[in-house]
C-alpha cells in the first residue's frame, strides 16, 4: 500500500462497531493527520468473559458503513472470528501490572484480549497512527505500554471523550439503557465534574474526593458504583494525595440494571 511510504502515512481507527459520533471524532482527527484512515469493525471475543455480552453487543454494519465513509475514512476492515483467531490460535499478549488494576479487577481476562487483538490489528494494518478514545483511558495507557515495550513503530493518539447534551459519555452499550435508566446514567459525568472542581479548589486527598463523588452517585437509585478511583494519568497507579504539577484522572464504573458504563475526567492542578 502506497501510504505506508507517504509523510503522513496511516491513521488506523480499530472499533467493535455500532459506531457513534465518539467514533467519528476518532476518524475525522485520523483524517487530518493522515493521508489515508483504516476503520476496523470486530467484535473480539476474548475480551468478553462467558457471562459478558458477546452474543447481544449491538451490529449494524450498513449503518457503521455509511458512518465510516461520511467521516473521511478511505477503508473499512470488517474480519471474521475466523480470520482472526484459526482453531490453532495460542498466542496472547499480556501487559501486566496495568491490566490487573481498575478494570482488570472486575474483568481480569478482558486487556489480555484486547492487547492481543489490537497487536494483530496493527500488524495487519501497519500504520503510523492509532486512534483511541479517552473514554476508555486505562485501554489507551495499557496499548501504548505495548507499543512502547515491543517497539511497535506506531504513534497512539487519544481523543477527548464525546458526550450527549447531558454529559453521558457516547457509548455502543448506551443502547442497553431503559428510558429511565438513561435518565438516571448523566450523574456519572455529574459526579466527575464535581470531583474535579473539588480538586481544583484545593481539596488534595483523594479519598475525600472519592467519598464526595459516591455520595452524589448514591443518591440516584438505579446507580450501582463498581468504583471510583484517583489514578495517575500515564500509570494508572492510586495516589492518596493529589500533588500539584501531576496530572490524575478521576476514573469510575457504574452500573445501571445489567448495564455496566465507564468513564473518567483528567485533573492537573
Amino acid at each position: 500500500m502506497p501510504y505506508r511510504r507517504s509523510h503522513k502515512g496511516i491513521g488506523f481507527v480499530p472499533t467493535m462497531g455500532y459506531l457513534h459520533d465518539g467514533h467519528r471524532s476518532l476518524i475525522r482527527a485520523a483524517a487530518k493527520e493522515c493521508d489515508t484512515v483504516v476503520v476496523s469493525i470486530f467484535v473480539n471475543p476474548t475480551q468478553f468473559a462467558p457471562h459478558e455480552d458477546f452474543s447481544q453487543y449491538p451490529r449494524d454494519i450498513h449503518r457503521d458503513t455509511a458512518l465510516v465513509e461520511g467521516a473521511g475514512a478511505g477503508y473499512l476492515f470488517v474480519p471474521s472470528t475466523e480470520e482472526m483467531y484459526s482453531s490453532a490460535h495460542s498466542t496472547s499478549v499480556i501487559v501486566e501490572g496495568l491490566s490487573s488494576m481498575l478494570e482488570g479487577e472486575f474483568r481480569p481476562t478482558h486487556f489480555k484480549g484486547v492487547t492481543t487483538i489490537v497487536m494483530k490489528l496493527l500488524n495487519i494494518v501497519q500504520p503510523q497512527r492509532a486512534y483511541f478514545g479517552q473514554k476508555d483511558f486505562q485501554q489507551s495507557v495499557i496499548i501504548q505500554r505495548m507499543v512502547d515495550d515491543l517497539n511497535i513503530p506506531v504513534v497512539i493518539d487519544v481523543v477527548p471523550t464525546v458526550r450527549e447534551h447531558d454529559g453521558l459519555a457516547m457509548s455502543s452499550r448506551n443502547k442497553y439503557l431503559t428510558d429511565d435508566e438513561r435518565k438516571a446514567a448523566p450523574v456519572v459525568y455529574q459526579s466527575l465534574k464535581a470531583g474535579k472542581d473539588l480538586i481544583t479548589a484545593g481539596e488534595r486527598n483523594s479519598g475525600n474526593v472519592i467519598e464526595q463523588i459516591k455520595k452524589i452517585i448514591q443518591t440516584e437509585p438505579k446507580a450501582h458504583i463498581d468504583y471510583v478511583s484517583v489514578v495517575e494519568r500515564d500509570t494508572c497507579k492510586q495516589v492518596d494525595e493529589v500533588l500539584p504539577g501531576v496530572a490524575v484522572v478521576i476514573a469510575l464504573a457504574v452500573r445501571f440494571g445489567s448495564t455496566r458504563l465507564i468513564d473518567n475526567i483528567i485533573v492537573q492542578v
